[in-house]
């Protein structure tokens, strides 16, 4: 049974909006409404942490003191065995582009660039392409009370990219005992088995008792 949640509202601490979409659909069903950092205008703030449990916790933490309202913060990356782990929780960095060519095109990251670095590296080496998603869930509070959630799911990286329904490196990632990619099925499959629903599921236990 669910019981009833500390708060109806939350902050979700990202600009990203397929994290928002996502968690916004993991959300509602709960009764609980949630605005974006980005809607806010809240600056993101430097990821100074070297695991995915400390960045979630600068963003919650930034969002729920710069809001006065719970934030609720999702750092999720994706490691992949044959590259010793990378690109881990420097993912979005490696879709990052220079700055002369985010000036020029408006664009901050290209993850056709990031997947194809991903491939060119694992191919370049002789290990298996064994690989999880890797998702910390943090909930913080004005007061600074926070609370980390981790999830994964393992899988293996495939080439070329496929499916244009994820974000990411999902047209790359295809999960164990499935055929598709993370972006060739449809949302509400990966929702059910994804590494932030594996994290989500352990926030419901914690929070909502369900």
């Amino acid at each position: 049974m669910i019981q009833k949640p500390p708060f109806d509202k939350l902050v979700l601490a990202t600009h990203n909006k397929g994290k928002v979409r996502e968690i916004s659909e993991l959300m509602a069903p709960l009764g609980v409404s949630t605005v974006s950092a980005g809607e806010l205008g809240l600056a993101e703030p430097p990821e100074t942490e070297t695991t995915f449990a400390g960045n979630a916790r600068i963003k919650a933490l930034a969002s729920a003191r710069g809001s006065g309202m719970p934030a609720l913060s999702d750092d999720s990356g994706l490691a992949v065995d044959g590259l010793d782990g990378a690109p881990g929780v420097y993912a979005a960095d490696w879709a990052e582009l220079p700055k002369s060519e985010r000036e020029r095109t408006g664009v901050r990251r290209d993850f056709d660039m990031a997947m194809w670095h991903v491939w060119d590296k694992l191919s370049a080496s002789s290990k298996a392409p064994t690989a999880r998603f890797i998702c910390a869930l943090c909930l913080a509070f004005p007061d600074g009370t926070s609370h980390v959630y981790e999830g994964t799911v393992e899988g293996e990286i495939v080439w070329p990219p496929r499916g244009d329904k994820g974000f990411g490196y999902d047209p790359i990632f295809r999960a164990l005992g499935d055929v598709q990619t993370f972006a060739e099925i449809e949302p509400s499959e990966k929702h059910a088995k994804s590494h932030r629903a594996d994290a989500f599921a352990k926030f419901l236990k914690a929070q909502f008792g369900a």
